[in-house]
């Protein structure tokens, strides 16, 4: 069942916190956002989901990070989510072998190089587009890597709240 803002505006802490973690795995994260309580609207909360993305330390960013399987680890995806195809990565299942074989070993060479996953907002994105962005930014600076990654994270995150709370804001 879809929560509303109304419903998750009357949460504990530790429940809107825990609920929040599935959008996106920074516990800093979700209790600063659980802490902006109530949001009137889907508006507020993204707002304070963007403000509290803001004020994260990088070692709390990177937790978010690790917490997303590698893009188009087929065999992760369905082991966290059940149904695949229905994942933020959809795109992946279906893609062919070679394409999978050169995420899979680019993945492991950006973790090797940066330290962290890849993250992409892989919504809509075709497995290649999403192998492009990913040779694109291999070879790029760390830090400035880091700090795509964030901005990936956080339409990740939107994406996620939009999805919980979209239909249901009331």
């Amino acid at each position: 069942r879809m929560t509303t803002l109304r419903d998750f505006n009357g949460l504990p802490p530790e429940a809107a916190e825990k609920l929040l973690l599935r959008c996106c795995a920074s516990p800093l994260w979700a209790r600063e956002v659980a802490a902006r309580r109530p949001c009137t609207d889907l508006e507020q909360l993204l707002a304070a989901a963007h403000t509290a993305w803001a004020a994260t330390p990088a070692a709390e960013r990177r937790l978010a990070l690790e917490a997303h399987p590698a893009i188009g680890d087929v065999e992760a995806l369905r082991t966290r989510y059940g149904d695949a195809e229905k994942t933020e990565q959809g795109q992946v299942v279906g893609a062919d072998a070679a394409t999978l074989r050169a995420l899979a070993e680019l993945n492991a060479a950006y973790r090797a190089r940066h330290g962290f996953t890849f993250i992409i907002c892989a919504s809509g994105k075709r497995a290649a587009a999403m192998l492009e962005a990913l040779r694109a930014r291999i070879d790029r600076d760390t830090a400035a890597e880091l700090a795509t990654a964030a901005d990936e994270q956080a339409a990740i995150t939107a994406l996620r709240l939009r999805r919980m709370f979209g239909a249901a804001d009331g």
